[in-house]
């Protein structure tokens, strides 16, 4: 993966969990649907990994 690539997986990951840190206190399915979703966000970084790896 370039390194490029990387960063933004990194950012936006950083990003979604932060965003889901501060809604905690307002709205908890907010909350949890936005740790759901930086959680695919990391796994989705993982898979084209795999597949640029494999390439």
């Amino acid at each position: 993966m370039s390194k490029g690539l990387s960063l933004w997986f990194a950012i936006s990951s950083i990003a979604l969990l932060s965003a889901s840190a501060m809604t905690i206190s307002y709205n908890g399915w907010l909350a949890a649907m936005l740790g759901v979703l930086s959680i695919l966000n990391i796994g989705w970084g993982f898979v084209i990994k795999s597949k640029r790896r494999r390439s």
